[in-house]
């Protein structure tokens, strides 16, 4: 049994803060989970579905974030405690719903975990969720270490059922994938029973319609203030230090580890305060005051933008008066810089900085030949699909078809693996990179130009769970349209990006359910679209359906490729074939293909022997595709059955 179950109240256990605020759902009595897959965020449905059967709950990977929230919602609006998890780039999907909900408020507790990504490791952008909850008007809570993302988390189902609205929980990515101590509290047993109640007013937030019109503005603002009010009483904001500290340091989320490792480096704990704020919208302006009215400087430590810093300062000015003026640093300063993670050592060079300590950090001189170093022994290697990955193939079939159209012809791509199209590993065949579906959307556009003298080709390529999530709007609307370009769906049979998590298109759900499947290439053609169905490791076919589809100008066009990722559970460590190079056919740099398999093609698999001047395949990783047989022009690399 998982320890999210298995844990015993009172013990302490080594948690990711994603299992972490998993256990808070759990001991907060949540019965209804739902989110899409996202690093950092994924953990989160992914522990909680695994102990759904025990639990007595109900778990499910949503198409989209959008959907995730609403059916979130349904289980809050039928008096259930619900969570909705999802990362920064996903509260903008959701965001339509949730200025709504936010208006119509909740009633059974309603969480929206967001987990975000500064320095976007994994991500296209590092964008900040926090100014959602200012513009929607609802609350806004970080947890600064990891016993507290437990607690937090429950406690924020508290807090959503007390002013009847959506709280929402921000992590960030040393958060959600550190681990810390934690330690475990009470499991409720929770008799649920789901009834939705509407024979109320319009204005009975219990037993009426739930709507968001906006007479209930006045409600909503009504909620806010009175969370401003208990947050002014929050355990989660804490402030150590003396009571006439030389700096005030305001700080939340895992800012509160980086200043708190800062202060006891440099030595600093009788001469800087810090005060945690685990409630960052809205702010409690008493506690406020209280701590601002210490000291005439203040430093503000936060990641990514400057929300709490220019939150601050708004209510120091209107404090002015009472509390003086204050002398600010942050990001509008320099001090912190505005993108990127923090760290202690950036922490620590703003308190040197502000408080001339005798302290050397790492010179910058030294940091930059030590990096250089290890690059330098590091084996030079670009971004590059796996080997065995069928995206390398459909991209070598997609270039060779725009090639040989020779219309100038271009791919518009989202985001998933095969984002990394736009480089050398998929043979620079991109051309544009939004977000989840924006490609179809993008290319369904760029297709009516024609008017206006545009006569390119245009592609546009997706994901099975992109499909589901985000295509299928902008293929109705090009089928409606006649707008002529070609959709590649890239089926590799899973969310392979963020770890296998099922979507609508596979046989079982979030909890290994069996569930129907979708048919991505029924339901174009239900549409109205022209649709091919074919394996993207066979080369000559899949390009002729392209040039083939490229020639059709009578409306949208569907390639859908299918072939599951090299690391999907079904597949791993399972090879078709065995490769291997003939090396009395390879000729090495004598052979007049110029180094085609290793230069161009560049599986990982496929290695340049540098003393023997030819290619040989590394048995290790090779995933026995296949495909570089039919790439190699001399016939040197055969495919033996396994």
């Amino acid at each position: 049994m998982s320890v999210l179950l298995d844990g015993k109240e009172g013990m302490e256990y080594m948690a990711m803060g994603n299992e972490a605020i998993a256990r808070g759902a759990l001991e907060a009595g949540v019965k209804v989970a739902s989110g899409y897959p996202g690093t950092p965020s994924s953990e989160i449905i992914e522990r909680l579905a695994d102990v759904a059967k025990e639990a007595d709950i109900y778990v499910e990977w949503s198409v989209n974030e959008k959907v995730a929230a609403e059916v979130a919602a349904a289980a809050s609006f039928a008096e259930l405690r619900s969570l909705a998890s999802m990362k920064q780039v996903g509260v903008n999907v959701a965001s339509d719903f949730l200025l709504h909900l936010a208006i119509s408020g909740t009633r059974g507790g309603m969480v929206l975990v967001t987990c975000e990504d500064p320095a976007a490791h994994s991500s296209t952008n590092e964008g900040d969720s926090r100014g959602y909850a200012k513009m929607m008007e609802f609350p806004l809570l970080e947890p600064g270490d990891f016993q507290e993302a437990k607690d937090m988390t429950k406690w924020a189902f508290e807090l959503s059922e007390e002013i009847r609205n959506l709280v929402m929980l921000r992590s960030v990515t040393r958060m959600s994938h550190a681990s810390g101590n934690v330690t475990f509290g009470r499991l409720p047993k929770v008799e649920a029973q789901a009834h939705y109640h509407f024979s109320g007013s319009m204005l009975d937030p219990d037993k009426g319609p739930v709507m968001s019109y906006g007479f209930k503005h006045a409600q909503q603002q009504q909620k806010l203030k009175k969370a401003a009010e208990i947050f002014e009483d929050s355990p989660f904001n804490t402030y150590q230090g003396p009571e006439k500290p030389e700096l005030l340091i305001i700080t939340c989320s895992v800012g509160n580890l980086y200043c708190k490792e800062a202060i006891n480096l440099l030595g600093l704990e009788d001469r800087v305060g810090l005060l945690k704020l685990g409630t960052t919208w809205p702010l409690p302006p008493r506690l406020l005051k209280k701590h601002l009215s210490m000291t005439g400087e203040i430093l503000i430590v936060e990641e990514i933008l400057p929300f709490m810093e220019e939150n601050v300062k708004v209510l120091a000015a209107e404090m002015a008066q009472e509390i003086g003026i204050k002398k600010f640093y942050g990001k509008h300063s320099g001090q912190i810089p505005s993108i990127g993670e923090l760290s202690p050592d950036i922490v620590i060079q703003a308190l040197v900085d502000l408080l001339d300590v005798g302290y050397e950090t790492v010179p910058k001189e030294y940091a930059e030949k030590a990096g250089a170093a290890a690059f330098a022994r590091a084996p030079n290697r670009q971004l590059t699909f796996c080997p065995g990955c069928p995206h390398r193939a459909s991209f070598w079939s997609i270039h060779n078809a725009l090639e040989l159209d020779g219309r100038q012809g271009f791919v518009c791509g989202d985001i998933g693996c095969y984002g990394m199209a736009v480089l050398p590993t998929g043979f620079s065949t991109t051309k544009t990179g939004h977000a989840m579906g924006s490609g179809a959307g993008v290319a369904s556009g760029f297709a009516k130009l024609r008017q206006f003298g545009m006569d390119q080709p245009v592609m546009a390529v997706c994901g099975d769970s992109t499909f589901f999530h985000a295509i299928v709007p902008a293929l109705v609307n090009a089928v409606h349209h006649k707008s002529s370009f070609t959709l590649v769906v890239l089926d590799n049979s899973g969310t392979a990006m963020t770890g296998f998590q099922s979507h609508p298109g596979l046989t079982v759900n979030a909890m290994k359910d069996e569930s129907p499947a979708l048919d991505i290439a029924e339901i174009c053609r239900s549409m109205g679209a022209k649709v091919e169905v074919r394996d993207p490791f066979d080369l000559k076919e899949t390009q002729e359906a392209l040039n083939d589809l490229m020639e059709y100008q009578e409306g949208a066009k569907v390639l859908v490729l299918k072939q599951p990722c090299a690391l999907s559970p079904e597949k791993k460590a399972e090879k078709k074939y065995n490769m291997r190079v003939d090396q009395e056919i390879c000729l090495g740099e004598d052979c007049g293909c110029n180094k085609l398999c290793t230069r161009i093609f560049r599986c990982p698999g496929l290695i340049w022997d540098m003393e023997k001047k030819a290619a040989r395949i590394d048995e290790v990783i090779c995933a026995g595709c296949g495909v570089c047989a039919d790439i190699c022009p001399s016939g040197a690399i055969v495919r033996e059955e396994a």
